[in-house]
């Protein structure tokens, strides 16, 4: 035995024997034969256009009954109805229980507003009773009903698609694998059936709505790859079904519908899609529609349901201990909060500078106005001083020669005694 390093941290090892582990998948395979396996399929369409004749012409048994016709005086379907019917059927020694699930009243009536919440209800009650089984004590029994896929039925009017298919599409495409097929196909020519695929397919492109679609990687072999690429040229499917077999002229029976100018053969991939429908949806794609609706849509549904109950997720729970990589967390968290501390720091600092900036801007403002008063006080008093000055200066009269004489006897007189 060789080894050889991996980049993932294991050691790869070259076996130099048979050992047998390489048997594991005939042991899943026989386990699995022997459980059977569960498929839940939901048909959503218009009354009467061929989702009963649709089912049991794909799995070839009588899953829906003849329905009886409602007489003229019954009342009809008020609202959405989704009823489910299972049944077990048995395939070359493998067993296969088969729910399908009937919206019988979708789209029937005038007023077709909401017409999709029922079904979308009904999408996340399943959701919500698998969400609960998973978290009881004891799980040994857990029933899995979810919805894995949901052929959605097209009306063939040739236009495109019309404001119900796109509002139904945009409120289930991420809660279900939708499969978008164009019913009675055989009331168009090839010409308009291609003009119409391509349309759809722009709507649905337009809108952003996911539609389920087979995808190829590395370990698909290169038969795998051509069959999903084919698949994936006829997507929206365009079928029509038949429980009826009729005379071919070579004298053949098979299952299609007799017209005037011809015979449409169900199973005749040049008349229709329904072949590589059957194909992707039981042949070679059933696992991966349960995949999705468990590993993608269930998960994106309970990640939603859960955050909003307020449950937060702890990453540290479960979580692989390594001494130098938690070293690192921690030498990180402590640059970080040292960093942090740095900035509160600086920011406090440039705070303090701007207040003391501020209160000295104020002070120099205050003393230049006090200045500025003062001056303005000093000049109004110099000014008064002046107007008294001049006022006294005009008041005073000039002295006249004979009083400055009378003036000068005077003082002589004073001194003539001595």
């Amino acid at each position: 035995m060789k080894s050889t390093s991996g980049n993932s941290g294991a050691q790869k090892k070259k076996m130099q024997g048979y050992v047998g582990f390489s048997n594991y998948p005939n042991q899943v395979h026989r386990r699995s034969v022997k459980r059977g396996f569960n498929f839940t399929l939901m048909v959503v369409g218009e009354s009467g256009i061929g989702k009963s004749t649709l089912i049991n012409t794909l799995f070839d048994s009588k899953i829906f009954s003849d329905r009886e016709e409602m007489p003229p005086s019954a009342e009809p379907i008020k609202g959405v109805d989704v009823t489910s019917m299972s049944a077990d059927i048995q395939e070359n020694g493998v067993k296969l229980r088969l729910t399908v699930v009937d919206t019988p009243g979708f789209g029937d009536s005038i007023n077709n507003e909401d017409a999709w919440q029922p079904i979308l209800e009904n999408i996340e009650s399943r959701f919500d009773a698998y969400l609960a089984q998973e978290n009881r004590v004891n799980r040994s029994k857990i029933s899995d009903n979810r919805i894995d896929a949901v052929i959605y039925f097209i009306k063939p009017t040739g236009h495109c698609l019309r404001a119900i298919d796109i509002e139904f599409m945009k409120r289930l495409h991420t809660k279900v694998n939708l499969i978008p097929i164009v019913a009675k196909a055989d009331t168009l020519t090839a010409r308009e059936l291609e003009q119409f695929k391509a349309k759809i397919l722009a709507d649905i492109n337009y809108h952003g709505i996911q539609i389920f679609k087979p995808v190829s990687d590395e370990f698909d072999d290169p038969e795998t790859v051509t069959d999903n690429r084919e698949i994936l040229s006829k997507i929206p499917f365009a079928v029509i079904g038949s429980e009826k077999h009729v005379e071919c002229p070579d004298g053949s029976m098979v299952r299609g519908r007799r017209y005037p100018w011809g015979i449409i053969e169900v199973e005749n991939e040049d008349h229709n899609d329904f072949i590589k429908l059957r194909q992707m949806l039981l042949r070679t794609h059933m696992e991966e529609l349960k995949d999705s609706t468990d590993m993608v849509l269930y998960e994106n549904y309970r990640t939603q349901k859960l955050l909003s109950m307020g449950h937060v997720q702890d990453n540290n729970v479960f979580r692989e201990f390594n001494p130098l990589v938690q070293l690192e967390e921690e030498r990180r968290a402590h640059e970080a909060k040292m960093q942090k501390m740095e900035a509160e720091m600086t920011a406090v600092f440039q705070q303090k500078v701007h207040e003391k900036e501020a209160k000295l801007k104020q002070s120099e403002e205050e003393l230049y106005a006090r200045h500025k008063e003062m001056k303005t006080v000093l000049e109004k008093q110099r000014g008064e001083l002046e107007e008294k000055k001049k006022r006294a200066e005009a008041n005073v009269r000039p002295v006249t020669p004979m009083e400055q004489h009378a003036t000068k006897g005077k003082k002589k007189n004073i001194f003539s005694g001595f």
